[in-house]
């Protein structure tokens, strides 16, 4: 910030350059002295204050160290002019010299001043004394240059190319000569490792423009002569800085920085064309820590700890003749600049951090006489104010602006019309102001320790009783802070009160008694919590209105915090920040938690060289040095950032979001991609701030089932201890969860936790307070704890504390008497605890006491618990172990464990009892045990075979097999021997002893192939032809086994003959296959064999159509020869096997087997009494007589009687003429001739009408008794129970065979029989089952027909 503050530019300095110093320490004043004879004085708003007139031009002029007198030098003149600016007086002092004065300077340490001439003398004058002290001769030529230490040493500067240093009574110490002529000097410290005591004693001085020179008060001739770049040019001015640095400028416009530290000296460690053509002068501030340079006609200022940051640029357009001097004051405020032309601007360069705010308007000082306030949040336009006077303090309110200095303040009404403002009135107070607050209303000064309240705006001229000073008793200790809230004033005192009072009656609400001094008191908005610091640097909350935790100290405070601020925005009540010069700190209040309030510190966000003005909604408006505010968003606010974009570092701004009560934020957070752990910590937030509703919402979110169900349950509860104590217990923290409870209405919950938490000691603790009838269940409780955890004696006392001896707590009476027995036990109290066990009803006690007792070796007592408890396996196991085997064996019936079974029959076989003993090891089924005994010592073979064909043992075979070779039974040993496998064994003994049919038969199929052909080889040799070919067979040389079969004599044929087929089929040989065949032929020994084992051998190979063929020739041999059944069965097995290979059927076969099947039937029918079934079946037969040729008159003779039984009459008619055919009539069973005859002789056609059904295929109408249907033209699939053809409604199959049948009729059949009738299979009603779907069944049926 760079503000032209004032020019001054008078006619009498045109043209030539000004002579000027700013008043020193308080820049108030500023004395500019021209061409013309006077040296003019203005204060710092350039209004002019006095004019000094002298005999001649000012050649020089120097402020006190103080800033009080000025001293000015005139040419022409030996007089010294003194102005005091306190009481703004001149003064004039003879120098009693008779040379011109060409020098003046002030002691930095003491009100000394020294003054040089042209012919080089000097005068010391103290101004205290009045004491002159003429040093005549000091040097030759005249003084140009000078400068005091701090140790009041001073060194001066002469044309005649000498430097002298003296002290201040004029006494030289140090003279040298230099190379040139000497411009600036000065004292300061050279920078070196280690810090010398000697303060300033090193000199540096420019020589002739060109060198700059160091040396070393002490040591003038070891010198260090800096010389530079002859493109900088001429050295016009240099400043030291810092920690040893210094700063040159140089009149090509180059801008320099060195170090004096040895080992850096003559490296420039920074360098700048500030200014293209030339630079005229540089000037350091050390409050700002900036340096500045002027030349051309623009001034650069940089930054001292930063160079290259050039933090302003400010060009003087109209200066075309270029620029002069730079100084400025002492605070940094003001930088004036002299110009060529004979004018002087003054700049501000750094505004008083002056400001106040009120809710969200703001005031603060833009210029020195201007202040602006604002209000962006409700979006006001900006007022500017222009002051009367530079202010001290600035104070704001809803409607007005006060300002002020020293005891005045001005008052401006804050309007709406323009321009904003007006001015109201300007009091005069009894002291100096310290600070001002206002409201609405009023406005209270602070001033010597008393607040002064009183309206701003007199409403009716009472002046007394508009105003009241606090306190009102002056014991009560001096104010040191204040704060005004709408309704309310507060004070904090010296003595430690903090003090509220109602500003409507001005009645002190509250008062607040703090052990040390209060500092500062800032309150919030409604002045309902006010935080203050005190005298020690700590920061507390009060709130007054809260009687029980009314303050708290504010954790880790800093104490170089200066200020605090609420939080504007209306739903961050409680948050608020502390700040010190760098850095703000925010806090913020938890006024309900489980924990009751509390304040915590959120974080901190860096701030630089800013005054905090007002905080809303996380944003920071500070007022900067350059009268302008800037927003600074607090780090600890990042996440409404963050809410809106889509990356978050989530846990710390999770963490914010929290601490900060911001839960709706921390839940969007938490939605846009939080973790697990976010949720829990959300959650758990929601639980320590008693947010119950929120709580369950995010547990509901993340899935935590428990946790909601469990919030619901508390829900409501409108207690607040009682609910803080469920929601403390749910995050786990016990003793607090008890303490709220038991401060409820409700402090039986303390108790419930406890015990649920099985925290026994303070459960019982709680119940002697809080429940004594639930004491016995709890001590059973922390008994079975005590008892688990090993401690007996604290078990047994609480199980007999447990004991209620009321009935209707019987169970747990018993519990406790069952803990009572077994500690009793454990404690060695054997007696008492087994008849405790053995009078109580449980078992498992007994049990468990048997186990106590057993441990400790008590094994009698152990068994007797056991027996009683019914355990009789330990019990028995116990006995054994103390050798009682009279008690094991009385037991033994009850006992299942094999292992007690085999430790007894051990034991009795040892005592010889070897019947004792087999019973046993049988129990314990070791049979090999039990074979070994019946075989050695019982001699009872049969038991002993029984056992090893029953459980397959092959040691116990073993056993059996030498038991038997003992007795020469060889065929029972060589099976005993198979058993065990010992084949190889078996094999020889068999050979030996002519017993190899026995072993083949033994073997089996299990046997390798090498024992087969072992066999097969026997048996050739033996000219065993069928045993030999079986064996063949069985090891696969099939070509060996035909050859046996077919050598077979003709007994055995039929055997033979089949294991020849069985043979072929597995081979798969066609050279076999047709020896086979001429064999079955007949071509070798011309007896042709009967054709079904052609049909076998067929079938074998797989040959189904050839089979199908011979099959149908069987079956009509068969038929032919009058077995009707052999002939279906043949067909039926046929027909099944070329459905299962899907090859379709001949339709001979399936007309053959349909004929034969009705044929059947009609036995069942007659059988069961069904004439008309029956009738109709028979009618189907006699239709096709020509295929039952053994029965023909028979069948006829069964079918006029039966047409005629079911009133068929026309049908018993025409086979009745039939049956009269002279080939059939001598036939006819004499029994029925006469009816037949006289049937034929008269005639009765009357016929019972078939009913119809439809086509399964087409729905057309057809006798229920007609297979092909004459509008598709499909053959119908038959009902194997009725001959009938079926329908789509009422379907049903064998589930065997897959016939169809009508599901209702089979029904009805299989009441009767118990078989299929076309399988022959075991049926039963409920396996057979109506289907819906039959489309699987008419494809099938239309593929074979």
């Amino acid at each position: 910030m760079m503000k032209s503050v004032f020019v001054l530019a008078d006619k009498a300095w045109a043209g030539s350059n000004l002579i000027y110093k700013w008043q020193k320490s308080l820049g108030n004043y500023i004395a500019v002295g021209g061409q013309d004879n006077s040296v003019k004085i203005f204060d710092r708003h350039g209004h002019k204050s006095t004019e000094l007139n002298l005999p001649g031009r000012c050649v020089g002029m120097d402020w006190d160290k103080d800033g009080d007198i000025l001293a000015v030098i005139a040419a022409k003149s030996s007089s010294i002019y003194l102005w005091d600016a306190s009481v703004n007086k001149t003064s004039q002092i003879d120098s009693s010299m008779r040379d011109q004065m060409s020098f003046v300077l002030w002691s930095k340490t003491g009100p000394v001043l020294a003054v040089g001439t042209v012919k080089g003398n000097l005068l010391i004058y103290n101004q205290q004394t009045s004491r002159k002290i003429p040093v005549l001769g000091k040097h030759t030529k005249k003084i140009t240059c000078g400068c005091w230490s701090t140790q009041n040493l001073l060194a001066l500067g002469s044309e005649d190319s000498t430097l002298s240093i003296s002290n201040h009574e004029g006494d030289t110490i140090r003279q040298t000569t230099l190379r040139g002529e000497p411009a600036e000097i000065y004292f300061s410290v050279m920078k070196t490792d280690e810090r010398s005591a000697q303060g300033e004693s090193t000199v540096s001085v420019s020589v002739d423009k060109k060198i700059l020179m160091l040396f070393n008060v002490n040591d003038p001739e070891n010198r260090i002569e800096l010389t530079f770049q002859r493109r900088y040019g001429n050295i016009v001015s240099y400043r030291w800085y810092g920690d040893g640095y210094i700063l040159i400028g140089f009149s090509h416009g180059y801008f320099v920085v060195i170090s004096t530290h040895i080992r850096e000296i003559g490296e420039e460690l920074y360098q700048a064309h500030n200014h293209k053509d030339s630079l005229n002068s540089v000037a350091i501030s050390v409050a700002l820590n900036k340096a500045a340079s002027c030349g051309d006609n623009s001034i650069k200022i940089h930054e001292l700890s930063e160079l290259k940051e050039i933090s302003n640029i400010f060009r003087l357009e109209d200066e075309t003749k270029g620029l002069d001097q730079l100084s400025w004051t002492d605070d940094g405020q003001l930088l004036a600049v002299s110009t060529q032309k004979g004018t002087l601007h003054v700049f501000l360069t750094k505004l008083p951090l002056l400001c106040d705010s009120f809710g969200t308007r703001l005031a603060y000082l833009t210029s020195l006489l201007e202040v602006t306030v604002s209000n962006q949040v409700e979006g006001e336009t900006p007022v500017t104010i222009e002051l009367e006077v530079e202010p001290t303090f600035i104070a704001v309110g809803p409607y007005h602006l006060a300002v002020g200095m020293n005891n005045r303040a001005w008052f401006y009404a804050l309007v709406d019309q323009e321009p904003g403002f007006h001015k109201l009135k300007h009091i005069e107070y009894l002291g100096t102001i310290a600070s001002m607050c206002l409201n609405s209303d009023y406005a209270a000064a602070l001033f010597e320790g008393k607040v002064q309240l009183h309206m701003i705006e007199d409403k009716d001229h009472e002046e007394r009783k508009q105003m009241k000073l606090f306190p009102d008793d002056d014991r009560k200790g001096r104010i040191l802070c204040h704060a005004l809230t709408a309704d309310f004033l507060y004070y904090g005192t010296d003595s430690g009160n903090v003090v509220c009072v109602f500003v409507e009656d001005w009645e002190t609400v509250s008062s607040y008694s703090h052990p040390v001094g209060v500092r500062k008191v800032f309150p919030d908005l409604n002045g309902t919590r006010v935080v203050f610091i005190d005298d020690k640097n700590n920061g507390f909350l009060l709130s007054p209105a809260n009687t029980t935790d009314s303050c708290f100290e504010l954790p880790n405070f800093s104490p170089t915090i200066t200020g605090v601020l609420w939080d504007n925005w209306h739903a961050d009540r409680g948050v608020f920040v502390a700040y010190d010069s760098d850095k703000v700190y925010t806090y913020a209040l938890h006024k309900t938690t489980i924990y009751g309030p509390r304040v915590v510190l959120v974080g901190t966000t860096t701030i630089f060289s800013q005054k905090p003005l007002l905080l809303y909604n996380g944003e920071l408006t500070c007022q900067t040095s350059s009268g302008k505010t800037s927003e600074v968003a607090l780090s600890t606010h990042s996440f409404l950032q963050q809410s809106n974009s889509t990356t978050t570092d989530s846990p710390t701004a999770l963490k914010q979001a929290l601490m900060l009560k911001r839960f709706h934020e921390a839940l969007i957070l938490c939605k846009s991609g939080g973790t697990e752990a976010d949720w829990a910590e959300l959650g758990k937030a929601c639980l320590l701030h008693m947010e119950v509703n929120l709580a369950i919402q995010v547990y509901r979110m993340s899935g935590n089932v428990g946790m909601v169900l469990s919030l619901q349950n508390i829900q409501g509860t409108e207690d607040m201890n009682l609910l803080a104590g469920h929601l403390a217990m749910f995050l786990g923290d016990y003793n607090l969860a008890q303490d709220l409870y038991l401060s409820s209405n409700c402090p039986v919950a303390a108790l419930e936790m406890r015990r649920d938490l099985l925290h026994w000691d303070s459960a019982l603790m709680l119940a002697k307070r809080l429940a004594e009838d639930q004491i016995p269940f709890i001590s059973k409780e922390y008994a079975v704890h005590l008892e688990f955890i090993g401690d007996y004696v604290n078990a047994l006392a609480h199980y007999e504390k447990g004991m209620t001896h009321n009935n209707k707590f019987q169970d747990h009476d018993e519990a406790c008497q069952a803990g009572v027995a077994r500690m009793s036990i454990r404690m060695g109290d054997i007696r008492r605890g087994a008849t405790q066990a053995i009078q109580h009803p449980s078992r498992i006690l007994k049990k468990e006491c048997g186990a106590i007792l057993e441990s400790m070796k008590q094994f009698s007592e152990a068994a007797q618990l056991y027996e009683k408890g019914q355990y009789y396996d330990k019990a028995a196991s116990v006995y054994i172990r103390c050798k009682n085997w009279a008690k094991v064996g009385e037991l033994l019936p009850h006992v299942s464990s094999p292992k007690i079974h085999l430790q007894f029959a051990k034991a009795k076989e040892a005592d010889g009892k070897y019947k004792d003993a087999a019973q046993a090891y049988e129990s314990a089924k070791d049979w090999d045990n039990v074979i070994r005994v019946l075989l050695d010592h019982l001699n009872n073979p049969e038991d002993a075979v029984r056992i090893v064909r029953e459980t397959q043992s092959i040691d116990g075979a073993k056993m059996v097999a030498r038991f038997f070779l003992r007795l020469n039974d060889y065929g029972y040993a060589i099976r005993f021997l198979v058993l065990s496998h010992c084949n190889d064994e078996a094999f020889q003994l068999a050979q030996q002893h002519g017993q190899m049919e026995v072993y083949a038969d033994v073997i089996g199929s299990e046997a390798r192939q090498e024992d087969f052909q072992s066999i097969a080889l026997y048996f050739e040799g033996e000219k065993k032809h069928l045993l030999a070919g079986k064996f063949f067979q069985k090891c696969g040389q099939y070509s060996r086994a035909l050859k046996h079969f077919l050598k077979c004599p003709n007994t055995e044929d039929n055997l033979a003959v089949e294991m020849a087929i069985e043979t072929v089929g597995q081979a798969k040989d066609s050279s076999l296959t047709s020896q086979l065949i001429d064999y079955l032929m007949g071509e070798r020994d011309g007896i042709p064999k009967d054709a079904k084992y052609l049909f076998r051998l067929y079938m074998a190979l797989q040959q189904y159509r050839e089979a199908a063929r011979t099959a149908i020739i069987i079956a009509r041999e068969e038929q032919c020869a009058g077995n009707y059944r052999n002939a279906h069965d043949v067909l039926f097995s046929m027909y099944t096997e070329l459905q299962a290979q899907k090859i379709k059927i001949p339709a001979e076969m399936a007309t053959n087997l349909m004929i034969l099947h009705s044929y059947l039937l009609v036995k069942v029918y007659v059988k069961r009494g069904d004439h008309l079934k029956g009738a109709r079946m028979l009618i189907r037969v006699s239709n096709n007589i020509s295929k039952f040729a053994a029965h023909v008159v028979p069948i006829l003779t069964s079918a006029v009687i039966e047409c005629h039984r079911a009133g068929l009459k026309n049908s018993a008619f025409s086979f009745a003429a039939m049956l009269m055919r002279p080939e059939y009539r001598n036939e006819i069973d004499p029994k029925y001739r006469k009816k037949i005859e006289a049937m034929v002789r008269r005639p009765d056609t009357s016929e019972l009408e078939e009913e119809t059904t439809p086509c399964p295929f087409c729905g057309f109408q057809l006798p229920q008794n007609e297979l092909l249907c004459i509008s598709c033209k499909n053959n119908l699939p038959y009902c194997i129970a009725t001959g009938r053809h079926m329908l789509k409604e009422d379907w049903s199959v064998c589930p065997h065979c897959e016939f169809p049948a009508l599901y209702s009729q089979f029904i009805l059949l299989l009441e009767t029989e118990t078989v299929c009738p076309m399988c022959s299979q075991p049926l039963s009603v409920n396996q057979v089952k109506r289907i819906s779907d039959i489309s699987k069944y008419l494809q099938t049926e239309e593929l074979e027909q």
